[in-house]
């Protein structure tokens, strides 16, 4: 039977179980605890985990399987999105304001309860920005930032 690895923020930053051991109900749920430093971060997207909690929760680490993967190269750019590109007036950043497009991301959406990018989560992105490992996706129509995403 597959439980939940329980972390201690004092566990090396790697000490993830493998990800074919995540719970299939809920499905994916890998581990719990931790902490969300630069270097834990780093090991467990390595591997194809990532954290996702609300706020009041521990941090819970997820892998699940399938997982959603984007291939750039298999992208198709329709004909209405291509003009809309040349003809909407809009310009491409990267990492122009990412603290922006994170508050953005975290904001209320109308059929949503809350985020999970709660201010630690934030805070965290921040620091792998600063070290140069999340960048930020943006784009602007007449300098006002209308749409980002990180990676």
């Amino acid at each position: 039977m597959k439980s939940i690895t329980w972390l201690s923020p004092h566990d090396a930053p790697d000490a993830f179980p493998p990800p074919d051991q995540a719970l299939d109900d809920p499905a994916g749920l890998l581990a719990a605890g931790g902490d969300l430093s630069a270097p834990r971060l780093l090991a467990a997207y390595q591997r194809g985990i990532f954290p996702w909690y609300s706020a009041g929760q521990p941090v819970l680490w997820w892998s699940p399987d399938p997982r959603a993967v984007l291939f750039p190269e298999e992208f198709r750019c329709t004909r209405s999105l291509a003009k809309t590109l040349r003809n909407g007036g809009f310009t491409v950043a990267i990492d122009k304001n990412f603290a922006t497009v994170i508050d953005s991301c975290a904001a209320p959406r109308p059929h949503s309860q809350g985020t999970w990018i709660t201010s630690e989560m934030r805070n965290a992105y921040l620091r792998l920005h600063s070290l140069q490992y999340a960048h930020s996706i943006e784009s602007y129509r007449n300098d006002v930032l209308v749409a980002g995403s990180t990676a």
